[in-house]
């Protein structure tokens, strides 16, 4: 079978149908958890920093995993590779539904990161091999749209089936619901999806990837527990022992590019300039996103005491806006105004922030849903006018043969920025909580207090993302050629195998 499926092979639009399933069901699994924390907090009794893992322990596990993932899928085959993350997926969720202790679903959602670390970026490239060149413009323009539908259904998808308490399981459902798609994913993957691998044989770089997981621990667990144990010595001597093994993995992965060609990370590729400043970016992204919905699901479920499903509705406005500027960001204002969207993205974003904050501190407990709304609106527009047009803008000016790689590192990077953000969390937002008098103040005011303080911090981080923006190239410097005439060395660089 060739790399372009003939035009009359349906087969690819049900393993495309497969295969954007997988990733809407990724995408709707990091937002819907949020959402039911304080279920969860209440029904296992969780503390405040197994909420943090909850999400922490996924987008880490999911981090550390994501190239290693990708690189599995050339080595042994992209379909068997996304066929054992799926099930794995799938195992997972279930570990998460039926588990009560709060210690065993942190493990379960961290074994969920690294399942969805095989599944995921195997995704773009079944797709890449699959439809032939003049077809994937449009094939991307649907997988845009799914991915804006899973930041639309996740929170609210969260909310009402924590609202129903289905069976009296609480919470639970948010990761049974994961199982008959999963299921069905396996089978219907298995029929249509067409083997690939890479053309040339690579290897794995275990050991850079040992020493990135554990450099990543040494800072990453501290910042999270450190405020449970009142911040001890061992913590920061724990984060600052991170930094030289940080440096020894920088070492390796040199002499793993010289011995064989086969690193983990393409360290060539920071001399890119517009590509080390996006990925400055996304990490600084990564991590004001992860700050703000962390405490916003605190601040409105457990500081005003909103249901779930109240919760879960007030986030729409946000939901939309989000999908809605991506859209017009892509395909009216990117090719216009080049960067200029970006930076007008981080600008309005940040004004989101600051009008979020004048609202919580005017209004105190009696805020209502509908006057969230017009913050929520600004932030969602700004962050649509950044998400979208980012990977492209970061890899204008990479090479063509590390184009995969450098993909592979910005996704990374995201959710990278987005695991510490949430271990930031404990300074952001618990410590104004564990600081604050209970017997002198409500739990609305000091959660409300917590989360402007936070916000504060997400307000600063938008600035960052501002300025690192001026490190990307204005606008593309070359026109994308025709489709047709992409085609011959687009396919070059993926071979399919055997089905």
């Amino acid at each position: 079978m060739t790399t372009d499926s003939p035009p009359n092979d349906r087969r690819r639009w049900l393993a495309l149908a497969v295969v954007m399933t997988a990733s809407f069901m990724d995408l709707v699994d990091v937002t819907i958890v949020n959402i039911a924390m304080p279920s969860i907090r209440r029904d296992i009794d969780a503390s405040f920093s197994v909420l943090q893992w909850l999400s922490e322990g996924y987008a880490l596990a999911f981090a550390i995993g994501l190239i290693t993932g990708g690189r599995l899928g050339d080595i042994y085959g992209r379909k068997k590779v996304f066929l054992l993350g799926i099930g794995g997926f799938t195992l997972a969720s279930m570990l998460c539904g039926v588990v009560s202790d709060p210690q065993l679903l942190v493990g379960a959602r961290v074994l969920q990161g690294l399942m969805g670390a095989l599944m995921v970026p195997q995704v773009l490239s079944i797709i890449h091999v699959t439809f032939p060149a003049h077809e994937r413009g449009k094939v991307f323009g649907m997988f845009g749209a799914v991915v804006g539908l899973g930041a639309v259904s996740g929170p609210l998808l969260g909310a009402l089936l924590t609202q129903w308490n289905l069976f009296g399981l609480e919470w639970r459902p948010i990761f049974l619901i994961n199982l008959p798609v999963g299921i069905a994913g396996l089978i219907l993957g298995r029929r249509f999806i067409t083997e690939s691998k890479a053309p040339k044989a690579l290897k794995l770089d275990l050991v850079g990837v040992a020493l990135a997981s554990v450099g990543l621990l040494m800072l990453l667990y501290p910042l999270t527990q450190g405020r449970e144990h009142d911040w001890p010595l061992w913590g920061f001597i724990s984060m600052a022992a991170s930094l030289p093994v940080f440096g020894a993995f920088v070492m390796y992965e040199r002499h793993k590019t010289r011995k064989d060609g086969s690193p983990l990370v393409e360290l060539s590729l920071f001399r890119v300039r517009s590509f080390t400043g996006g990925v400055g970016v996304q990490l600084v992204f990564g991590m004001t996103t992860g700050i703000f919905f962390m405490v916003w699901t605190m601040y409105m479920q457990i500081g005003l005491g909103w249901s779930a499903l109240r919760a879960g509705l007030t986030g729409i406005p946000f939901s939309l806006a989000v999908s809605a500027a991506a859209g017009m960001s892509v395909q009216k204002f990117v090719p216009r105004f080049g960067r200029k969207v970006l930076s007008t993205g981080a600008l309005v974003m940040a004004a989101g922030v600051l009008i979020y904050i004048w609202e919580a501190n005017r209004y105190g407990a009696d805020i209502k849903s509908w006057q969230m709304a017009l913050p929520l609106i600004v932030m969602g527009t700004g962050m649509g006018l950044i998400v979208s047009p980012i990977t492209d803008a970061i890899l204008s000016e990479v090479p063509r043969e590390h184009a995969g790689s450098a993909s592979g590192l910005i996704n990374t990077t995201m959710q990278l920025g987005n695991a510490i953000g949430l271990g930031l969390v404990s300074v952001a937002f618990f410590s104004v909580v564990d600081d604050a008098d209970p017997r002198r103040e409500s739990m609305a005011d000091i959660f409300g207090g917590a989360f402007t303080h936070a916000m504060w911090w997400v307000a600063g981080g938008m600035a960052l993302v501002f300025a690192l923006l001026f490190l990307l190239p204005k606008r593309r410097a070359v026109e994308d050629a025709p489709a047709t005439e992409q085609a011959p060395e687009a396919e070059s660089e993926l071979e399919p195998a055997a089905a």
